[in-house]
């Protein structure tokens, strides 16, 4: 009985890996080449880039990241994985990028299946595989036991810390995050907090790359500013602005709190009917009259007016590493409040104004706000989509 079992064992890993070594040549990115020898190898590298909603973007930090790295003139050829339920349109290319479609969602419990059929569609053909995030990372082990590719995986915010996801979620994520950083071949920390975090929790550099945001400068004259602003029934410069999704962990509460409390004209922008969290805040705080609540707004010259006009710009986010609106916001030169953790001081070289809480907050708000042209540099610096992605180039 043992020596069968015995036989059966070597039988079926012996054919596994028979199926490996068939399907590696099969799909191998080289096949057919006279030479397997790379140097001087021409053709363009071929990268799969996995775990996004797709593109062309309309919102997300992944996906602003997949719309500005496919504008490359270099010598790759891209294909982003897209949801067909997150993108109707569906065109079959993007700035020269192929588009491939999944029929999941990319956001919430289908971004696991989502993603996993991602690499298994990505399997073979591609030099280079870029996972973003680390929803389908469990079935990194596979992928590499069958594919050639280099596997390169930004974890992104440590989701498994985020409030809105619960006990078994956390889980699951977190045994996501240590598989995919166990069996990538690159990890991508987008703050130093992370970089810091996933040395000290997995004993593992990671490249650190953060996120451009000069996509929101916009040439705008001033008398469609002043048309965009009356919109909003706003002036130049007497009103704080925010803007996030509407989540317990960007500290929304204590924003709103603080803006009641302190008087200040407050307008912000989310998705307050998304969540019971949302909906409560709006119940709450809809009926202050220093204080407008308005939906998500996804028009770029509204958003660079809002942005550009602001007096401050306040931030919430506790967790998600570099968060794309923080950098976004720094190319204006306001004076910019934000929540008072490692990654926000990061992102911001510990150049900002920090709260910890509505009170600290408050008080803050009742001083007159000044503007800080030094995180403009610093974000024409470090946070421009050239700089981004000439460092994932290098990667990928």
């Amino acid at each position: 009985m043992i020596q069968t079992t015995v036989i059966v064992v070597v039988t079926i890993l012996a054919i596994l890996f028979i199926c490996r070594y068939i399907f590696r040549e099969l799909t191998d990115p080289c096949r057919g080449c006279a030479s397997k020898e790379c140097k001087g190898c021409t053709r363009p590298k071929r990268v799969a880039v996995v775990g996004t909603q797709g593109i062309p973007a309309q919102y997300g930090g992944f996906e602003s990241l997949a719309e500005y790295l496919v504008e490359s003139n270099s010598n790759i050829e891209y294909t982003v994985f897209c949801s067909s339920k997150d993108m109707p349109s569906r065109p079959t290319h993007h700035k020269g990028a192929r588009l491939i479609y999944i029929p999941l969602k990319a956001n919430g419990i289908q971004s696991i299946p989502y993603d996993i059929i991602s690499l298994i569609r990505a399997m073979g053909g591609y030099d280079t595989v870029l996972v973003l995030g680390v929803s389908g990372a469990i079935f990194l082990p596979i992928f590499r036991l069958f594919s050639r590719a280099k596997v390169v995986t930004n974890i992104d915010g440590l989701e498994h810390r985020r409030q809105k996801w619960g006990k078994l979620a956390r889980w699951f994520l977190r045994l996501s995050e240590k598989v995919a950083v166990k069996f990538s071949h690159t990890i991508i920390s987008d703050n130093k907090g992370i970089a810091d975090y996933v040395v000290q929790t997995y004993n593992k550099e990671s490249e650190l790359i953060a996120y451009g945001g000069d996509h929101v400068l916009q040439s705008i004259t001033l008398d469609k500013q002043m048309q965009i602003l009356e919109k909003y029934n706003l002036t130049p410069y007497t009103y704080s602005f925010a803007l996030c999704r509407i989540e317990p962990e960007n500290n929304c509460h204590i924003i709103l709190e603080a803006a009641a409390n302190s008087g200040i004209k407050l307008l912000f922008i989310g998705n307050w009917d998304r969540s019971e969290y949302g909906r409560d805040l709006k119940s709450r705080y809809a009926k202050f009259s220093n204080i407008t609540l308005h939906d998500p707004v996804y028009e770029l010259d509204d958003l660079f007016v809002l942005r550009n006009n602001a007096s401050r710009y306040l931030h919430g986010h506790s967790a998600g590493g570099t968060n794309p609106s923080l950098v976004e916001a720094m190319f204006f030169g306001r004076e910019i409040i934000a929540y008072d953790v490692v990654y926000n001081r990061e992102t911001t070289s510990g150049k900002a104004i920090y709260f910890s809480d509505s009170e600290s907050l408050s008080k803050i708000l009742t001083r007159p706000s000044v503007e800080n042209k030094t995180l403009a540099e610093l974000a024409h610096k470090l946070y421009t989509w050239d700089t981004i992605r000439n460092k994932y180039e290098q990667l990928l």
